[in-house]
């Protein structure tokens, strides 16, 4: 292995979390390598935003992990390389199980194979299905109602194994709804395609389309629409960096949700945005949506508790003013 600065691998960095923890590695002082098939990624952002290193390739493809592995001062991997689109992943559930649980396999065997055993990984509160209490802790069942979900349920149990047989330790993370973009308005969220709610009001308001459906409003919540939770990117990606550090410290294998604490309807979402915008936003009522929960809302607690982590960004009025920055920047 060549000597050189502690390196960290961040598959997925040319995503929209991912980016935004490159970044934050940088800005806390280690090496990245970006490893991105480029199938969602923005080669861009790595190359001339970051100006971070930028190999494009796959994490199914041993060969090219064992090259990276064994020629760089790799100590740790940050692992954002999964498709997310729950839609997608029931209509094509193979590639959603190749990709995210098979790729992240190989990833791991890996790692193992050059004694390489920090691993910080990205999962989801969607593993938890409808929720039985809120706001939702790290205790709650898991019912994951996606193949999306399952996949992420799937590589929490492979970790847990992991660590028993091989001494791989990891920080899992859990998110709520990650919102918003960096304060710079160079980094954001751009996907293809694009479902979440506070880009897709953001892309009318450009009139980049036409209106917003909102999906129910006859649940039992103050104004009728569903309540989700919304946490900063830049919020996430700084939780990574103290999972990091705490894996680097000797700490042991856990899991943490990452959360506002607080929750937002559709509705409220939707207002903040004609407020922060100063654009008329057309929005629709339709049916609920199949399987939607009135209220998703996790609790933080064991993350501020452990990593010492605290939300710089919990204002869903600063998370939607940064996400406008970058949307007008992109699509403007």
């Amino acid at each position: 292995m060549s000597e050189g600065k502690e390196t960290v691998l961040v598959t997925g960095g040319a995503g929209y979390i991912g980016s935004h923890a490159v970044l934050a590695l940088l800005e806390a002082g280690y090496e990245v390598i970006v490893l991105d098939n480029l199938s969602a990624g923005h080669p861009e952002i790595v190359k001339d935003v970051l100006k971070a290193e930028l190999i494009v390739g796959d994490t199914n493809d041993r060969a090219c992990l064992d090259q990276l592995f064994s020629t760089r001062n790799i100590i740790a991997v940050m692992h954002f390389a999964a498709y997310i689109v729950v839609g997608e992943s029931v209509s094509n559930p193979a590639k959603y199980y190749r990709n995210n649980v098979t790729g992240t396999l190989t990833l791991l065997e890996a790692m193992i194979a050059h004694g390489i055993k920090n691993f910080v990984f990205s999962s989801t509160c969607a593993i938890y299905g409808m929720p039985e209490e809120i706001p939702m802790t790290e205790s709650h069942p898991h019912n994951p109602l996606s193949p999306y979900a399952a996949t992420k349920d799937t590589i929490e149990t492979i970790l847990a194994d992991f660590d028993r047989a091989y001494g791989l330790k990891s920080i899992t993370f859990r998110y709520f709804n990650a919102s918003g973009a960096d304060k710079s308005g160079l980094l954001g969220e751009d996907h293809h395609p694009e479902t979440h709610l506070i880009p897709l009001t953001l892309l009318t308001a450009l009139n980049k389309r036409e209106c917003l459906y909102i999906f129910g409003t006859d649940y039992p919540t103050p104004d009728g629409t569903a309540i989700r939770d919304y946490i900063h990117v830049s919020d996430i990606a700084d939780a990574h960096i103290l999972g990091l550090k705490y894996l680097l410290d000797g700490g042991k294998s856990d899991v943490f949700n990452l959360g506002n604490g607080n929750g937002f309807s559709v509705k409220e979402v939707i207002e903040n945005a004609r407020q922060v915008t100063g654009k008329k936003i057309i929005a629709h009522e339709s049916e609920r949506r199949p399987g939607d929960a009135p209220i998703l809302v996790g609790s933080s607690y064991k993350a501020t508790h452990i990593l010492g982590w605290k939300p710089q960004y919990p204002d869903l009025n600063t998370i939607i003013n940064h996400a406008w920055q970058w949307h007008q920047k992109r699509h403007g």
